[in-house]
């Protein structure tokens, strides 16, 4: 089986498990919310909000963005510390199930 195979069958174990489908679903939720806080209390553009969400929670910060309003900073403060244990939790969830398939693959050819 080729490398893009398995990564193709990793990939849809790692949709079918339930606890990383929790997570990935916990994840978008989590940025989704975040996006609409700072589209309505920053005044960003949908694609900035999303943008700076994504960012911020993967914890890449381009720092190109930035919350202004006290309240902005102070969500922030919250998304960062609860959003990146998420964040943390989905891509070990992900990671586990692709592993556990990429060894299921190879106790097959065995």
């Amino acid at each position: 089986m080729n490398s893009l195979a398995r990564l193709g069958r990793a990939l849809q174990a790692a949709f079918t498990d339930p606890r990383a489908v929790g997570l990935i679903a916990f994840t978008f939720a989590i940025i989704s919310g975040a996006s609409v806080f700072y589209h309505y209390v920053e005044k960003w553009g949908w694609l900035d909000s999303v943008y700076f969400s994504v960012m911020t929670i993967s914890t890449v910060g381009y720092g190109d963005f930035s919350p202004e309003t006290m309240a902005g900073k102070v969500f922030t403060i919250g998304y960062v510390i609860v959003g990146l244990g998420v964040f943390v939790a989905m891509a070990t969830a992900v990671a586990d199930a692709i592993l556990a398939q990429r060894q299921s693959d190879h106790d097959t050819r065995d």
